[in-house]
Order: structure tokens, then sequence, then C-alpha cells
């Protein structure tokens, strides 16, 4: 493969949005073993919430595709390959990065908490800001003595 073509393989790889119309594998092999990761990816998927054993399973799944991805990227970065099997990477390491979004997409998503949490963190700021701004910041420890 000439160093032009490896170049804009790499670029296809990096590209923002270039899991856009991707599909996940049906099967790859990560860590020298075989998964089937359209299904598992989509098994994860169909669930509401992750019971904590799964989500064990689900981040040491993350972890084990991206050490696959970059060990991806960096055969088509320096190894001696032709057009055709750069191609195949290129495509592999895209389907994993489709496969780690849908993934890292994942979790609970409880609107109520999180609104409740960025309430009280505002009222923190708030209160931490009038009282710089009205300089009874020892107020509180003052009022004790």
């Amino acid at each position: 493969m000439k160093e032009y073509e490896r170049k804009g393989l790499l670029e296809r790889v990096e590209r923002e949005g270039a899991t856009i119309g991707a599909s996940i594998p049906a099967e790859i092999t990560v860590q020298g073993k075989d998964i089937d990761l359209r299904e598992f990816v989509f098994e994860i998927k169909r669930r509401e919430t992750i019971p904590p054993g799964e989500r064990e399973k689900v981040e040491r799944a993350k972890t084990n595709l991206r050490r696959e991805r970059l060990q991806r990227k960096q055969r088509l970065e320096e190894d001696d390959i032709s057009r055709e099997a750069g191609e195949r990477l290129v495509e592999s390491i895209i389907g994993i990065d489709r496969a780690l979004n849908a993934l890292e997409s994942l979790g609970p998503t409880n609107l109520e908490a999180e609104e409740r949490a960025n309430d009280a963190a505002d009222k923190k700021r708030w209160m931490s800001f009038l009282q710089k701004a009205l300089g009874n910041r020892d107020a509180s420890k003052r009022s004790r003595l």
C-alpha cells in the first residue's frame, strides 16, 4: 500500500461521523476470542436497565473493544499490508467504533434525579457566590461562638 493510501484510510477511521450508517459486525475476534458482537450489543440495548453483574461484563467488553481497536489501528499505521487488507481493517475499526458508541450510550437515565442533582448544585454555587459577594463567608462560624 502506498503511503498516501494509508493516510486516506487512517483519516477515514478518525473522521467525525465515520460510524454514521455503519453496521456493527455480526462476529469479531477480540483478544483471540470470537464474539457475536452485534447480538451482544442488541441484547444489552434491549434492556431498560443493566443489572450490576451485567454492567461489569459490559465494561470489560468496552475495554477489550478499545484495546482491539487500538491494535487494529496500529496494524493499519505500521504493517506492510495491501490496500484491500487496509480497507477491511478500516471497516472493522469503524464497526468497533459503532459498537462502542452503542455501549457508551447505555446507562440509567433518570431525568428527575439528574434534574434534582443539577438544582442542588446550582443552589450550592449560588449560596457560595452570595457568601463571597456579601463577605459573610465566616458568618456561620462567628454565630456559633
